[in-house]
C-alpha cells in the first residue's frame, strides 16, 4: 500500500514540474544560438540600429498563400521582431486583387514593404543586409530635394502617360524625397537647396541661358543624373547638351544597342538590353536583380575628363550600336547584323557611368554624378520589370549621399561546398557504382557458400 501511495506521490510531483516549467516558459525566454558564427541570429550592427528606431515598425509581405513562402518570411522577420517588439508583419495576397498589387508596383511574389513614420522602402530581395540597410535609410529624417529640368519635353516627372516618370517619382516621395520641377528656362539658376538635379531626356536644343545654369551647377558641386536617348536633339552640335558631355567627359556613341543575348532572358526585340552582371562600383554591391533597357544608347569617356569614370551598366559581347536599321520584335534571328565599316563597334559596350571627384562644397566630401543611356527604364511602361525600381533607387540612394550598408559579415559555415577534382570524382564514381556493389556480390555469395556448409 506503501509503495503504491509512493509512486502516486511521485508521479503527481512529476506532473506538477511539468506544469511548472511549462508556465514558467511562457512568462521567461532563454535563447542560446548554437550555429557558425551565430548564423541565425541578427549582427550586432542590425541589433543597433534596431535599438536606435524609435516608434514603430510595419513590415507588410505580398506573399501568396500557397507556396510555403509566408513561412519562410515570418521566420525571417522574427528575427527582428524579437529585437524589437514594435516590429510588425502583416501579409497581403497579391492574388486577391491582381489589379490593385499591379497599380502599387508589386511584381514578385514575397516583395516586402517597409513603412517607418511615413516613409516605405520597397524590398525584393530577403536579407539582413538589405533589410537593415532599407531601415537604415528610414530612419533618416531630413528630407530630400531632387529638381527635374522642367520645359524642354523633357519626361514628366509627375505624369502618368507611358513615357513619364510619375510611378518612380511616387516611390522617392514614400521614401521621404521632395521632387519638384525646375523650369530653368524663367529661374535662370539652380537653388542652393538642390540636393540633385535630375535632366531626363529633353526633346529639344536648350538656350544658352539654360546651358550657363547648367554649367554653374556642375561648377558648384551639384549633384546630377541625366538619362539619355540615342539622337536626342540636345546631345548633337550646339544643342546644349554637348558641352555638358563635354565637361563630364562622356561622348554618346551614334546609333542604338543591340544585344543578341537577349533571347536567354526570354526578349524577343533584340534592341532590348538585359543586364545582370554588373561591373564592380558602390550602386551595384550585391545588386542581383536582372535590369531591362529599350533601345539603350552606347557611352564612352574621354580621355583628360576632369571626374573619375566607373563604368556602371555593361552590355554582353553579343552586342553592338547600330546605326542603321532599329531592330523589332523577330529580327534577333540574324536579320540584324554589325556592319563594321559604318563604324558600328563590337560589345561589351557601356550604357552608364558613374563620376565624381572631390567636391568644390565645403559641406560635402564627394561631387557625385550618374550618365545612363536610356530613360525608359525608369518609366511608367518598363518600371515593373525586373530590378528597374529598385536599381533606379540605388542610383539615387548613391546621388544623394543614402547609400550607406548596414555591414554584415559573411557568417556561412566554411565546409558548405565540397571541391573535389575531376579524379576524386571518378574515383567516387568507382566506388559507389562499381565497388560497393562488388562488395555486396561478394558478402552475398560468402554467406551462401557458409549456409550450404552447414
Amino acid at each position: 500500500m506503501m509503495a503504491r501511495f509512493g509512486s502516486l506521490l511521485y508521479t503527481l510531483l512529476v506532473l506538477l514540474i511539468a506544469g511548472l516549467l511549462g508556465f514558467l516558459s511562457t512568462r521567461f525566454g532563454f535563447e542560446r544560438d548554437w550555429s557558425h558564427a551565430q548564423s541565425a541570429s541578427l549582427s550586432p550592427a542590425s541589433l543597433s540600429l534596431l535599438a536606435q528606431l524609435d516608434g514603430p515598425v510595419e513590415v507588410v509581405s505580398y506573399a501568396r498563400t500557397q507556396g510555403g513562402l509566408r513561412e519562410v518570411v515570418a521566420n525571417f522577420v522574427e528575427r527582428f521582431h524579437r529585437a524589437k517588439p514594435d516590429l510588425s508583419l502583416r501579409f497581403v495576397d497579391p492574388d486577391a486583387d491582381p489589379a490593385a498589387m499591379r497599380a502599387a508596383g508589386v511584381s514578385l511574389d514575397g516583395e516586402l514593404d517597409l513603412r517607418f513614420q511615413g516613409r516605405s522602402e520597397r524590398l525584393k530581395v530577403l536579407g539582413e543586409t538589405e533589410f537593415s540597410s532599407a531601415l537604415l535609410r528610414l530612419s533618416r529624417a531630413r528630407q530630400r530635394i531632387v529638381a527635374f529640368l522642367e520645359g524642354e519635353g523633357e519626361r514628366a516627372p509627375l505624369g502618368k502617360a507611358n513615357a513619364d516618370l510619375g510611378q518612380f517619382v511616387a516611390t522617392l516621395g514614400e521614401r521621404g524625397i521632395n521632387v519638384v520641377t525646375l523650369p530653368l528656362a524663367n529661374t535662370g539658376r539652380v537653388p542652393d537647396n538642390t540636393d540633385l538635379l535630375v535632366i531626363a531626356t529633353p526633346k529639344i536644343a536648350l538656350a544658352p541661358g539654360i546651358v550657363a545654369a547648367l554649367d554653374d551647377y556642375v561648377e558648384r558641386g551639384g549633384a546630377l543624373l541625366w538619362l539619355i536617348e540615342p539622337g536626342e536633339p540636345a546631345l548633337a552640335e550646339g544643342g546644349g547638351l554637348d558641352r555638358l558631355a563635354q565637361t563630364l567627359g562622356i561622348r554618346v556613341l551614334p546609333g542604338t544597342v543591340v544585344d543578341g543575348s537577349g533571347q536567354a532572358f526570354g526578349l524577343s526585340d533584340p534592341s532590348f538590353v538585359a543586364i545582370n552582371q554588373y561591373p564592380a562600383q558602390a550602386i551595384n554591391d550585391g545588386f542581383v536583380l536582372t535590369t531591362l533597357f529599350p533601345q539603350p544608347a552606347a557611352l564612352a569617356q574621354i580621355t583628360g575628363a576632369r571626374f573619375a569614370a566607373s563604368p556602371l551598366l555593361r552590355t554582353s559581347a553579343k552586342s553592338w550600336n547600330e546605326t542603321g536599321h532599329i531592330p523589332k520584335a523577330g529580327d534577333a534571328a540574324g536579320n540584324v547584323r554589325q556592319d563594321a565599316d559604318a563604324g558600328e563597334i563590337p560589345g561589351p559596350l557601356d550604357i552608364g557611368f558613374a563620376l565624381s571627384r572631390a567636391s568644390p562644397r565645403p559641406d560635402r566630401r564627394e561631387q557625385r554624378m550618374v550618365v545612363i543611356g536610356d530613360g525608359d527604364f525608369l518609366s511608367n511602361s518598363y518600371l515593373g520589370n525586373g530590378g528597374n525600381r529598385e536599381y533606379g533607387q540605388r542610383v539615387f540612394d548613391w546621388l544623394l549621399g543614402d547609400d550607406a550598408q548596414v555591414s554584415v559579415p559573411d557568417r556561412s559555415a566554411p565546409d558548405r561546398e565540397l571541391k573535389l577534382t575531376q579524379a576524386q570524382l571518378t574515383a567516387l564514381a568507382l566506388l559507389f557504382l562499381v565497388g560497393l556493389p562488388l562488395l555486396l556480390v561478394a558478402f552475398g555469395l560468402g554467406i551462401a557458400w557458409r549456409r550450404r556448409r552447414h
